[in-house]
């Protein structure tokens, strides 16, 4: 217990100093429009959970909210001006963040990704994605993508069926 304990710690720390994942400082065209509401599965290690998130406009902020199966809120976070911000009485949620900044850059429309700093991402000529520090983007379809990085995925679709047809 105590040796998890000090993994959880470090995992933390070096995260902390790690680079973090770059958002544009305006809210980009999305692929979709919203609210999206979209199905994560999450794998690390062979350990899968599933969660909703709903991303939602309010003003020129995007709201971004991480429920459980049950919808018990895991994260809510509101991005703007190109910062994250705590919404609600929930703790901050460091991977979350990551998550939702990831799936900013894949929801982002082609045209406008031009708004994330140049040096940051690439696009595959097959249409595949990456962003540093390390995420790669796999595309089904515009609502079907996997986001991975290392020892970690998430499998994301449409929570309705008809937005990711």
């Amino acid at each position: 217990m105590l040796s998890r304990v000090l993994l959880l710690a470090l995992t933390l720390l070096l995260g902390a100093c790690a680079g973090h994942t770059p958002v544009p400082a305006s809210s980009p065209e999305l692929t979709a429009g919203l609210p999206i509401s979209l199905q994560i599965e999450r794998t690390q290690r062979g350990e899968r959970r599933d969660w909703l998130l709903v991303i939602q406009a309010e003003g020129k902020a995007l709201r971004w909210s991480l429920f459980d199966p049950l919808g018990v809120p895991l994260a809510r976070q509101l991005l703007e001006h190109g910062e994250w911000r705590n919404d609600g009485l929930l703790p901050p949620n460091a991977e979350a963040r990551e998550l939702f900044a990831a799936l900013l850059f894949a929801l982002t429309a082609d045209d406008a990704l031009a708004t994330y700093p140049e040096d940051s991402w690439q696009r595959d000529a097959d249409g595949q994605r990456r962003l540093n520090p390390d995420w790669r983007i796999r595309y089904r379809s515009a609502l079907d993508f996997t986001l991975a990085a290392p020892q970690l995925s998430y499998r994301v679709r449409a929570l309705n069926q008809e937005e990711g047809n």
